[in-house]
């Protein structure tokens, strides 16, 4: 039977070989000594506990075995002695010999000598060159060493050497498989190039112990036993044992004092906060520190903390140390813990504010972090602590974005968590008011833009809200919407404090916000001469992403500016460029851009994610959309009708619009119109037929008109830009067929004032885009027409090349003087604007010659 189970009564018992006696040890002797009758048999090994009947018997066997036994012999059997089959008579017999003393092997010991085993699989895959099992037995030695690191260990000197010595030995494979004619198999080279790496990256993770080691590898060792010594534990000769020990058991110390699980509660003192403060400061950033248990404890200093130095100490690093979240396992800072960061910094902003004695600035003299500090003992009375609100509040603010970029914008948690912004707005007021009364410029010009950034883009309503919650004395500013009376008052303050004293970045910001919320209250032309006399679009491509993609928003809220105003050119000219490049979202920064033949990697993926705004920032992109295929129909309609060539057919205003009129052209079958886009499509079907009033009901039904600002003036507006534009229109396509047009019939026909056609036909008349006269005695159009020579039709199509040339050509000057490099870098409004007169420039100079050649324009 197996040693492990034999019993008393086995047959065996007695006749025991020489071989197996030496195997045996001499608790396996004692179980084969015949036992009394009446005695019960023998319990297995493992399961024979201190309360075993048999416990007295074994012992007394044991005594007489061992009294037999030479010294030599008891010696080597005891080396030989497995743990797993001691039983409890044998400890009970050693713990009672005063003499025998046996010497426990502490834990960090036992660790030590599992890694000098574990290393020295290596050197023997090493003779082989296994690369695999070295790999397999790096990762386990690795482990160990990491094990040893989390009790607090400072890392083995063999650990040092080993790594030292696999390096050398991965360099002379590496060169050695080089020079090889005959390659080693797939799975050995991939370990080795696998190890290449993982011994790179512990080279680098323990640069500095390597280096203390190279420079004295004997000093080393001997700080590292020197460390261990306090280890070793004697066990106490008189406590007897009555549970099997194994290896891996370790019981507590007495002597020492634990903190923590299972240990002694750690006792907080008014005099001990600066000592615990220094030992929490210490170990931020170590691997393998219990961030929520330094909160914990700092928590406690703050509620024993009794004078305002000690506070304002105790604040600063609580601040930091709620920042200092896992950011490998969430992606933001949990609510729980942004909202305890937000009162913490209101607190200390109070503290100081009300207390101008003290003072937190980033640069100060050195000082002492373990003693208390007073204004009495400052020469000039001010007490200058280490630390900054502004990166606070900074971070305070970046984390309230992130967080809502990770929330789905569709739901309620959504809409609870941007509740919490009138708060932060409330901690940004206040820090602005602390910044004013101490006179700091360079963070107040910060928080200052941190409070535009919050404002600009909302409208009046919300702001007014923002605002509400500014009552309180050490919250409220010396700017604030009840002192400066409106919105716009309050923007235009705060930007022009900005415009004053601060760096060229936050002057850059507050003038596109400043544009912004112009174009936002529909002020245009204010906006647009804002925008060209700043000249940002000649430097916004230095600028940072963050910068151009405000750029972007602004140039975008300007053109929704001009076709709320009615202002359907400028709209077009503005909104062109972006529509061009078929990447609104991601110029917008409202989602990420899927390229078809190019994949990003997983680090440009996530900056481009950390780029999104808010889901309540957005521009709605449909609606975008909406407004610019509306203003380029409206503009690209009439010119498709004043034009007879071909050639001049495929030079369009609006390249988007003509792709998606041509597709819509092609359709055999054309249904009701679902989208926006083929809402539009159909309109400008009816346009140019003449149907303008299908053309104005098609538009006006477009459901997306209800999410802008004052839709109804926007519907009427359209509907009588339409019938304006249908009045062009057929002037420009019936032209040829009439030699006279009664005013009167154009009136009743587009339904417009006899005073509306006779200004818009005198417009086309000037223009030259129309080659007529206005007979107003008799209410009548007056076209003239004489048909061009052959040479007279080259000369106005070389006139074209030649324009399209010099257009070419100043494009290619644009690029060479810094203007290319996308969208971004370029002022929509104002080359759009140019363009369109240069446009219309051309189109009157074609018209002008063809006008005197006794023709239409």
């Amino acid at each position: 039977m197996s040693r492990f189970f034999r019993q008393a009564g086995d047959s065996d018992s007695d006749s025991e070989s020489s071989s197996e006696e030496e195997l045996m040890s001499s608790g396996d002797e004692d179980a084969a000594a015949p036992k009394p009758a009446g005695q019960k048999p023998a319990m297995s090994r493992f399961l024979r506990t201190a309360g075993s009947d048999d416990s007295d018997s074994d012992s007394d066997g044991s005594d007489e075995d061992e009294s037999e036994m030479s010294g030599e012999e008891e010696e080597g059997q005891e080396q030989r002695r497995s743990k797993f089959l001691r039983t409890d008579g044998t400890d009970s017999e050693e713990s009672d010999e005063d003499d025998v003393r046996r010497v426990v092997k502490s834990a960090r010991d036992k660790r030590y000598d599992e890694m000098e085993a574990t290393g020295k699989v290596m050197d023997n895959a090493l003779k082989i060159n296994d690369w695999v099992a070295i790999s397999t037995e790096f990762d386990k030695l690795a482990r160990m060493v990491q094990r040893s690191q989390n009790v607090s260990e400072p890392v083995p000197p063999f650990y040092i050497k080993q790594l030292l010595s696999l390096e050398s030995s991965l360099n002379a494979a590496l060169a050695k498989e080089k020079e090889a004619k005959k390659k080693m198999n797939a799975s050995n080279a991939r370990a080795l190039t696998a190890m290449k790496q993982k011994v790179k990256k512990t080279l680098k993770e323990y640069e500095k112990e390597i280096k203390d080691y190279q420079v004295d590898p004997e000093a080393f060792e001997k700080a590292y036993h020197s460390a261990a010594a306090p280890e070793t534990v004697a066990p106490k000769p008189k406590k007897k044992k009555t549970t099997v020990e194994s290896d891996e058991e370790e019981q507590p110390d007495d002597e020492f004092t634990t903190v923590g699980k299972g240990g002694k509660a750690m006792q907080f003192t008014t005099e001990g906060i600066f000592k615990n403060l220094q030992m929490i400061q210490e170990a931020r950033g170590k691997k393998n520190t219990d961030r929520q248990e330094q909160t914990r404890i700092l928590e406690k200093l703050l509620e024993v903390a009794v004078t305002s130095y000690q506070q304002i100490r105790v604040l600063l690093v609580l601040v930091s140390s709620r920042f200092d979240y896992n950011a490998s396992a969430a992606t933001h800072m949990p609510t729980e813990a942004w909202l305890s960061a937000q009162k913490e910094i209101d607190q200390l902003v109070s503290i100081i504010a009300s207390q101008p004695q003290y003072v937190v600035q980033e640069t100060t003299e050195d000082y002492d972090d373990l003693a208390e500090r007073t204004p009495a003992d400052s020469p000039d009375g001010v007490v200058r602590i280490r630390g900054s609100i502004i990166s606070f509040v900074d971070r305070l603010d970046d984390e309230f974005t992130k967080s809502l970029q990770n929330i789905d914008p569709h739901g309620t948690e959504y809409v609870d968590r941007l509740k919490d912004e009138k708060g932060l707005y409330a901690t940004i007021c206040r820090a602005q008011s602390y910044y004013e009364k101490t006179n700091q410029e360079d963070p107040l010009a910060r928080v200052v833009s941190r409070r535009v950034e919050h404002i600009y883009s909302k409208p009046d309503a919300v702001v007014q809200a923002l605002e509400s919650g500014l009552d309180a004395s050490d919250v409220a500013s010396s700017i604030t919407l009840a002192a400066q009376g409106s919105t716009k008052a309050l923007i235009h303050t705060l930007c022009v404090h900005l415009y004053k004293g601060s760096n060229s970045l936050l002057r850059t910001r507050a003038m596109l916000s400043h544009i912004y919320h112009h174009a936002l209250h529909n002020e245009f032309h204010i906006a647009r001469d804002m925008l060209l006399m700043s000249h940002l679009q000649e430097s916004i491509h230095s600028a940072d992403v963050t910068t151009q993609i405000l750029y972007n928003r602004t140039v975008v809220q300007l053109g929704l500016c001009a076709f709320r105003c009615g202002l359907i050119r400028e709209a077009q000219a503005t909104l062109q460029d972006i529509f061009t490049t078929q990447r609104v979202k991601e110029l917008l920064a409202q989602g990420v851009h899927q390229q078809r033949y190019q994949v990003m990697s997983p680090e440009q993926e996530k900056a481009e994610r950390q780029r999104q705004l808010p889901f309540h920032m957005h521009i709605n992109t449909e609606l975008l959309e909406a407004a610019f295929l509306v203003s380029s129909m409206l503009v690209e309609i009439p010119l498709l009708a004043s034009i007879d060539s071909e050639e001049q057919k495929r030079k369009a205003i609006s390249k988007p619009f003509r792709r998606l009129l041509d597709f819509a052209d092609r359709q055999i079958f054309t249904g009701p119109p679902e989208s926006t886009r083929d809402h539009i499509m159909q309109a400008s079907k009816a346009l140019q037929d003449g149907d303008w009033e299908m053309c104005r009901d098609l538009i006006q039904s477009i459901k997306i008109w209800s999410l802008m600002p004052g839709a109804t003036s926007v519907k009427e507006m359209l509907a009588k830009r339409i019938q304006e534009e249908g009045l062009r229109t057929y002037l420009f396509t019936y032209a040829p067929h009439y030699s006279t047009l009664s005013l009167s019939l154009l009136a009743r026909t587009f339904s417009l004032p006899l005073r509306t056609v006779t200004s818009t036909v005198s417009k086309m008349i000037w223009a030259e885009e129309l080659s007529a006269s206005l007979d107003q005695s008799a209410g009548v159009v007056v076209f003239h027409r004489i048909e061009l020579s052959r040479t007279q039709q080259l000369s106005l199509s070389l006139a074209d090349k030649v324009n399209a040339l010099v257009e070419q050509n100043e494009k290619n000057l644009d690029s060479k003087l810094g203007g290319g490099g996308g969208w971004g870098d370029r002022a929509d409004g104002a080359k759009g604007d140019k363009r369109g007169e240069q446009t219309q420039e051309r189109r009157g100079r074609t018209d002008r010659s063809r006008g005197g050649a006794g023709t239409r324009g």
